[in-house]
């Protein structure tokens, strides 16, 4: 009966020690004099700082035009995940940084079939470590294979000058999104095509980011005028500071099909006409634009 237990204990230990030899870390990351780091999107409206994963995928930071400075952290996988759960994200030291010690930076949803990715904080923070040296380095329950865990390290050699160029191109992003000139509205000084001061800063603004962003759908451009003169007078000055517009637009690369103008003359007030101050809201051109 002893013998009995005792070799059932041994078998069960057995089991239990190849379980556990079984049991691996998949480690996917560049080696030293293949570590490539690259800037991919150099524009005033995105910049993305990219790093390969041989046989893994593609690491990303990416910053775009907004007013306010801005950053996210994207793991383009090959395979994509096949179930949800949370990976560790640390800045581990290099085997040539002796006395270091790894430091923990967030925790990564990961999302059934959505590549990983991080918020600002986590991502700015990735990247200073990688400027000092260290290597963020992913680590997750494989979804694939119930005995692998996987590191998916970011090699930190060859990283300071692309890092270099994708500081000066986030400094110059343009500080305003595609969202924040969509709708705009100018204002014009009376019975004429001239803008208004603001609106003409506002114009240039928008024409900065046609310089870079021609993909566009749809354009309308809606005019009006206040009820000083002649209808008919009215309709044609109307008509007429749209139609300016369009060819503003067009200059910038905006295909002219895709502009829609309209000229209202004194209809549909946003104002009353009462006095100056408030007629002059009625002399305006409103533009709508759309991307697909």
């Amino acid at each position: 009966m002893i013998n009995k237990i005792i070799k059932t204990i041994m078998c069960v230990t057995l089991v239990s020690l190849s379980a556990n030899s079984m049991a691996s870390l998949r480690q996917y990351t560049a080696k030293v004099e293949n570590s490539t780091w690259q800037l991919k999107d150099e524009t005033r409206l995105q910049c993305t700082l990219s790093h390969t994963l041989p046989g893994y995928g593609e690491a990303m930071f990416s910053s775009v035009a907004s007013k306010q400075l801005n950053m996210e952290f994207e793991l383009d996988m090959l395979r994509l995940p096949k179930s949800y759960g949370v990976a560790a994200v640390y800045s581990v030291p290099p085997k040539w940084m002796p006395g270091q010690v790894q430091r923990t930076i967030a925790d990564m949803t990961i999302r059934k079939q959505y590549n990983g990715d991080l918020p600002e904080q986590a991502a700015w923070t990735m990247l200073t470590e990688l400027e000092k040296g260290f290597w963020p380095t992913i680590y997750y329950q494989d979804w694939y294979n119930q005995y692998d865990k996987v590191a998916v390290g970011l090699n930190a050699s060859n990283f300071a000058l692309p890092y270099e160029q994708f500081a000066e191109c986030v400094a110059n992003l343009l500080p305003y999104s595609f969202q924040d000139i969509a709708y705009s509205v100018l204002t014009y000084q009376f019975n004429n095509t001239n803008l208004t001061k603001y609106s003409q800063k506002r114009l240039a603004m928008i024409g900065e980011y046609l310089k870079e962003d021609t993909d566009l759908e749809l354009v309308l451009l809606d005019g009006y005028t206040d009820s000083y003169g002649g209808r008919a007078i009215n309709k044609q000055i109307s008509i007429r500071r749209a139609v300016e517009i369009k060819a503003f637009f067009s200059s910038m690369g905006v295909s002219p099909e895709r502009i829609e103008v309209t000229g209202h003359g004194e209809r549909r007030h946003s104002s009353p006409n009462t006095t100056e101050s408030t007629r002059a809201k009625n002399r305006r051109v409103v533009i709508r634009m759309s991307k697909p």
